[in-house]
């Protein structure tokens, strides 16, 4: 009751102190908002005006402001004039604008192009059911969809807990003693485990070794990556071929799948004791509903564990996005490639969440990294926490005898009429040879096809399919009468059906340990509890529902409604990913305009939308360029130029498609040194493959000499890899095909609204020249890319595919007009912080007419050496204003890099400005002495609800200046749910990782 007294006290005092403001503002400006319509015929519901933050009152007032009369003067002194293109090459006649009724329209009309055939095709691939408090709640929760990466751990703390709980079903389930927060697809992660195997044996062993029962998208990957690292990938029976002493002494890893893609289940414990004596590692794929009635692979030897987790209640969305698991034994921890949550303490005391280990390690690392990851699918994978949260152990065992159940009863129906199971150990997929009962397996898929239904094609003889959860009584009999009707039996009714007794696993591979015994799997099965859970969660994250995320770099900007809704309806979300072409002629068109529309905003001839996240893309751009130089007989260009203020990816992804990098410097005004690229240019002529640069550059500039740097490099024998990052600056007025480019890759979670989901999903489709359009990435089951292409990327073809349709409802709303006047407001909103945060923090960089482009670095040195303040005091203080920090310490460990994005008003930006300035206000306190170094706002900043109103109060200042140093807070506010993470805490307790459920319960495991 003290704590409550105290609280009411101060908010009353409050109240007192700051009237509440009147809204007049917010409502005038609601009122110009909306532009004169053309004509009566015009819809009034256009995007443009919903998406862009300043009406043309606000753009005036900061044109004004900047000393500018219109927005074509503030462009051409911040845009350099030689690398402007037309305004015709993104314009409404190029890329003609739909209002929001009617791309819902177009878009329903391009969903009902896809046929509604249900698909039994498997291979990793399932039709989830997706809880409907899951579906509505947090797929379609912005809530849940619109906050950042948790690296701001304090306004994050929901997030981060429902990713341990997702980290913890994993180790759970696969019996394995750590495991991240998710990876972008299955076939990726076997290629990171691959590649741990490799990098396990310091190099010296080149061999991995791939079960033919790996599913063939997983294959390709691996064939793609273990091209880039130097790894001799071999395909073959992993119970049979390691025989020979040869292979085994060169042998760095072997990957199993269990169940295999044909449905059978092997035992590989004496596999994994072959494995282990060559000093190899042994990697599985797995699925985590078999888990709960299969012996774990923790339990037999395995090392990496691997798998997608989207059948724990995420749409197949035709291939994702979908969170892929990764776990692996304690000794490999450091190795783990992703993102990793563990649990610290704040200052205070009191246990709280944050990432762990070095998760960002290509930042860290750069071209000594083995990974490029830097991002996850946290979105996926708080979808599939929660499915295991609200089910819990018995439910999940009881959905996984059911479908064990029915794939028992088919194989017994179906082996009747004459067909014949290869397998009898399986759990849910069934391979028949069907060639004693039918000519061609062709006969069968006739039939299914005719009852509406998809079976997976593996060759003449033989006949795939696989069951889930979705799959009720019509749909077994359904099945039964595919193959009674290519047989020429008669059809059956559910009256007929007759349940098998046992199991059809043998019983040294049934589980027999408990699982998921947590409180959180075993307490919020019924709705109302469930949703409770839910809301209590994101009651303590950050997102753009609250505030401005001014993240640099990172654009994050609205994610609008209106293309969102698309993504959960049927027509879309429940698509197989190797669905025949013509049941999915809807997805066919919209991403043949997608890549159309991509083209014409980069300038370039082709595309490829595989990549699933910025990084892939970097990946797939390289090794396409790698293929074009091999295509020419100068496969031996392997240098890779890098100006040292790229983003940590690049060289990463350099490394990874088998480059050799180089840094190239940079000036102490942030441009390129082109002398320094022209000598290194000419010193690796012979060798050069490639120049990656960012455009505008990391540090918030259009650098004059882009077309210069990218014609050194075409001179010397190289391509250039535009990183397109910053491409939200660039639209309709200039591409990386006029800065001198020759592939670049977008980020549609940022430049074209994708969320970025609190951590993932991204996509990173690669945009082409002519002469690199053979070499896009190809997919082992549906046709992509080129007649040249490179092996798979991604597992699905298309990468996350349902996601891809924000992008392109992005796209079609704004239109070609809207998507330019996007990036000027977002030049715009840039240059007008810059001007307000002038004269209290320092501009780092800006071009010689005193601009920036869509993001302003400004250096905090000066108030580390005056007063001990670190970047890091800024952020945490930010957070009290309601605000999330922008990017800190990065492209320079004393700056913060922000990124208004042109979704923000005038109103909300000048908020921030007032918080930033207040702050300046308060560091001068401390400059001055009134407040002492070590004991300040600042340095104890974030101030949670539990710091003031704790019973005593013994800091310098008061609780009002903690908690509201500006009026508006009153009305709302932000509270950051712990107290500034102590990081000394996190590397005594967190060098490795606690498997929690609720922060105030026993860990499954104690602390390494």
């Amino acid at each position: 009751m003290a704590v409550l007294r105290n609280l009411c006290a101060l908010i009353s005092r409050n109240i007192a102190h700051h009237p509440r403001p009147a809204p007049l503002k917010t409502f005038a400006r609601t009122l110009a908002t909306a532009k004169t319509p053309s004509s009566l015929f015009a819809p009034l519901d256009t995007f443009s005006d919903r998406h862009i933050g300043p009406d043309d009152n606000e753009v005036a007032h900061m044109l004004a402001k900047l000393g500018y009369d219109s927005m074509d003067a503030f462009v051409a002194d911040t845009v350099p004039e030689k690398i402007r293109v037309s305004s015709a090459a993104v314009s409404n006649e190029s890329i003609p604008a739909l209002s929001e009724s009617e791309l819902a329209q177009r878009a329903k009309a391009l969903g009902e192009a896809n046929k509604p055939f249900k698909s039994f095709i498997g291979m990793g691939y399932h039709n989830a059911v997706v809880p409907p408090v899951v579906l509505r709640n947090v797929m379609e929760s912005p809530a849940w969809y619109t906050p950042y990466t948790p690296y701001q751990p304090e306004i994050a703390q929901g997030r981060l807990e429902s990713l341990v709980n997702f980290q913890t079903m994993v180790m759970s389930l696969t019996s394995m003693d750590i495991a991240n927060a998710s990876l972008l697809d299955e076939a990726t992660a076997a290629a990171e485990g691959m590649v741990m195997a490799f990098t396990g044996s310091n190099g010296k062993k080149r061999t991995f070794f791939a079960d033919n029962g790996v599913a063939p998208q997983t294959i390709a990957v691996l064939k793609t990556r273990a091209k880039g690292f130097g790894i001799n990938l071999i395909v073959g029976d992993a119970l049979a071929d390691l025989s020979d002493e040869a292979l085994c002494a060169d042998l760095c890893g072997v990957l199993v799948q269990y169940p295999d893609v044909n449905g059978t289940v092997k035992d590989f414990s004496g596999l994994a004791e072959t494995v282990h004596s060559t000093g190899a590692l042994l990697v599985c794929a797995t699925d985590l509903l078999a888990l709960t009635m299969l012996k774990p692979p923790g339990e037999w030897g395995a090392d990496i564990v691997l798998g997608n987790s989207a059948r724990f209640g995420v749409p197949a969305g035709y291939g994702g996005p979908h969170a892929a698991f990764f776990a692996c034994t304690d000794k490999l921890k450091r190795k783990m490639p992703g993102r990793l949550i563990g649990r610290s303490r704040d200052v205070e005391g009191k246990p709280a969440y944050r990432l762990a280990l070095q998760t960002r390690e290509q930042h860290i690392r750069r071209e000594k990294a083995t990974s490029n990851i830097c991002t996850s699918q946290a979105l996926l994978a708080n979808m599939a926490a929660m499915y295991a949260v609200y089910h819990g152990p018995i439910n999940l065992q009881r959905i996984a005898q059911k479908v064990h159940g029915f794939t028992q009863l088919i194989k017994n129906a179906v082996e009747n009429y004459g067909y014949k199971a290869v397998s009898s150990q399986f759990f849910d997929t069934l391979t028949f040879n069907v060639s004693n009962v039918v000519k061609s397996a062709e006969a069968v898929h006739s039939a299914a096809l005719a009852a509406g239904i998809n079976l997976r094609r593996i060759d003449d003889r033989h006949v795939g399919l696989t069951l889930d959860e979705s799959v009720g009584t019509e749909d077994i009999v359904t099945l039964i009468n595919v193959f009674a009707s290519a047989a020429s039996h008669p059809p059956i009714s559910s009256s007929d059906l007759n349940p098998a007794e046992l199991p059809a696993i043998p019983e040294n591979l049934r589980r027999t340990s408990k699982f998921l015994p947590h409180p959180v799997f075993n307490t919020h099965h019924s709705e109302t509890e469930m949703l409770r859970y839910i809301y209590h969660l994101q009651s303590k994250d950050l997102g753009l529902v609250h505030a401005m995320i001014p993240l640099g770099s990172c654009t994050m900007k609205l994610n609008s409604t209106s293309s969102m809704m698309p993504l959960t309806w049927p027509e879309f979300a429940n698509v197989h990913p190797f669905a025949p072409k013509d049941q999915v002629q809807g997805y066919e068109q919209l991403i043949k305009e997608l890549e159309s529309d991509l083209c014409k905003i980069t300038g370039f001839h082709a595309c490829s939308l595989q990549p699933n996240s910025g990084a892939a893309g970097e990946y797939a751009g390289l090794s396409v360029i790698r293929a074009y130089h091999e295509s020419r007989g100068e496969g031996h260009r392997d240098i890779c130029l890098i100006p040292v203020s790229a983003h940590g990816t690049n060289p990463a992804s350099a490394v990874m498609a088998g480059l050799k990098v180089v840094p190239v410097k940079t000036h102490a005004d942030g441009n390129l040194d082109l002398e320094d690229l022209r000598a290194k240019a000419e010193k690796h002529k012979d060798k050069l493959a490639a120049f990656m640069i960012t455009y505008p550059s990391t540090f918030g500039v259009f650098e004059h000499g882009v077309q210069d740097a990218c014609k050194i490099i075409h001179d010397h024998g190289g391509q250039v890899y535009l990183d397109g990052a910053n491409l939200n600056a660039q639209i309709g007025l200039t591409n990386p095909a006029t800065c001198g480019g020759d592939v670049c890759h977008m980020n549609l979670h940022k430049t074209f609204a994708i969320p970025h989901g609190g951590g993932g999903p991204g996509v990173g489709p690669i945009c082409v020249a002519e002469h690199l359009a053979p070499f896009l990435p190809s997919h082992p089951i549906v046709p992509t890319g080129g007649d040249k292409g490179i092996s798979a990327v991604a597992a699905a073809p298309y990468g996350s595919a349902s996601i891809l349709l924000i992008s392109w409802a992005y796209i079609k709303m704004l239109g070609g007009a809207g998507l330019s006047e996007a990036s000027k407001v977002a030049l715009l909103n840039a240059n007008y912080m810059a001007h307000r945060l002038s004269g209290h923090y320092t501009l780092r960089y800006k071009n010689g007419k005193g601009r920036v482009a869509h993001e302003l670095l400004i250096d905090l040195a000066e108030f580390d050496k005056a007063a001990g303040l670190k970047v890091a005091d800024f952020a945490k203080r930010l957070q009290d204003y309601g605000f999330h920090p922008p990017t800190c310490s990065w492209p320079i460990s004393t700056c913060m890099l922000i990124e208004p994005t042109e979704s923000e008003t005038l109103e909300e930006i000048d908020r921030f400005c007032d918080a930033m300035i207040q702050i300046r206000k308060e560091a001068e306190d401390i400059i001055t002495g009134k407040q002492p170094k070590d004991n300040n706002v600042l340095k104890n900043a974030p101030h949670p609800i539990s710091v003031i109103a704790a019973e005593e109060w013994n800091r310098p200042y008061s609780r009002q200046t903690a908690a509201y140093p500006m009026p508006w807070l009153l009305e709302r506010k932000f509270w950051p749910t712990v107290s500034r993470i102590d990081d000394g805490q996190f590397f005594d307790i967190l060098s490795t990782v606690y498997s929690l459920t609720f922060l105030d319960q026993q860990p499954m495991a104690t602390p390494i």
